[in-house]
């Protein structure tokens, strides 16, 4: 919010998350609700992504909310989103490392570590309750 006067925060819509996860680990329901309880969060967009959608940028909600800024954190740089073109057409600053430098959690690494502890608590495949 330092950025500016309102926090807006754009998450993907599950159809999204399938496309490049093949799952969804929380719906985004849940995800939208969690973020959305951040006292400095203004406003949550969700994605509107089809099913099987091959567009995996945020461009049209940058099209629709046509923001000032755009902040990225985590591991995202100039080089590696697809919004560039976008921001530079709408005019919109864009921010990177925003955080605390760096990607410091992602939900692929807790599921991760998640399957790594239940494969060795469990290492024949039988199936457990965890």
């Amino acid at each position: 919010k330092a950025l500016g006067d309102e926090l807006v925060v754009v998450i993907n819509n599950d159809n999204w998350l399938k496309k490049k996860k093949g799952f969804v680990f929380m719906p985004e329901r849940e995800r939208k609700e969690l973020i959305a309880a951040v006292a400095s969060v203004d406003r949550v967009v969700l994605t509107r992504h089809k099913e099987g959608t091959e567009d995996m940028s945020v461009n049209a909600e940058l099209i629709r909310i046509h923001p000032y800024i755009f902040a990225n954190g985590g591991d995202r740089t100039k080089s590696n989103i697809p919004e560039v073109p976008i921001c530079e057409a709408i005019g919109c600053k864009m921010v990177f490392n925003i955080g605390k430098g760096g990607k410091i959690q992602s939900s692929s690494w807790l599921l991760s570590k998640y399957a790594e502890v239940k494969k060795k608590k469990n290492p024949r495949g039988s199936k457990s309750r965890v």
